[in-house]
């Protein structure tokens, strides 16, 4: 049995999320930390010292603004870490590693639980060997804070480390042409009836390759947050990707 402990527990995804886990025979949740007090069959608190559970996991789906500092106290204080937050930082992503290893924790980031979405940028790694002109394009709900996104930024990565040769389509520092991220560009939409969406473009001469994944509803995130709980262990100190435990 593998106990969890649940960082925005009260928003749509922590919702889910504690849904998932009622379902669930070998993963019982223990508490929920939350913006506000609310009622549940656990214990719930709304501030990080006021926390008198334990837990095995440590599940983050709070906003980037919060989740550095509830990583840094479940790592601290005996939790293994599964943070589904996007936007940390390179060097808060750098202290949660140290932190990591410093206590001999269990950690992974995971900037997109549905496994659709890893095998985008698995396929795309792939095409960019033989497909070095690529554009990313992802769509969120307008309450998607960070933009680009952390799957994008992630697939942007991917897609220029897998490059082996330059592309023909130089970037140029304009605002219609999206943000460069490791010289590929992405563009970003926030708009109603979305939940998530990534598409990945590849251009060569003569022909086209579209890659492209579509969440429809945050049921599409669970199966990840559960692979996430059971295999974070795996992990030696932290690691970035769900694709780390695949």
């Amino acid at each position: 049995m593998t106990t969890v402990f649940l960082a925005g527990g009260f928003g749509k995804m922590g919702v889910a999320i504690q849904n998932m886990l009622a379902e669930q025979a070998d993963l019982t949740l223990v508490g929920i930390l939350g913006r506000t007090p609310h009622e549940a069959t656990v214990p719930v608190f709304t501030e990080l010292d006021e926390i008198d559970v334990t837990a095995d996991v440590w599940v983050d789906v709070t906003l980037p603004e919060s989740a550095f500092d509830n990583a840094t106290y479940a790592l601290s204080h005996g939790f293994d870490l599964v943070v589904g937050t996007s936007g940390l930082a390179a060097d808060q992503v750098s202290q949660l590693r140290h932190l990591a290893e410093k206590y001999a924790r269990h950690a992974i980031i995971v900037p997109n639980f549905s496994l659709s979405a890893v095998l985008l940028m698995q396929f795309s790694e792939k095409a960019a060997q033989y497909f070095p002109d690529a554009e990313v394009l992802e769509i969120h709900n307008p309450n998607k804070v960070d933009s680009p996104s952390g799957t994008a930024r992630a697939t942007a990565s991917r897609i220029a480390a897998a490059r082996k040769a330059k592309p023909v389509t130089q970037y140029r520092a304009d605002a219609a042409r999206g943000e460069a991220i490791d010289q590929v560009p992405v563009h970003a939409m926030r708009l109603p009836g979305y939940v998530a969406e990534e598409e990945v473009i590849f251009g060569a001469p003569g022909e086209t390759l579209r890659l492209k994944q579509t969440s429809f509803t945050r049921e599409s995130f669970m199966g990840g947050v559960a692979l996430a709980i059971r295999n974070v262990t795996q992990v030696d100190g932290l690691a970035v990707g769900l694709d780390q435990l695949l």
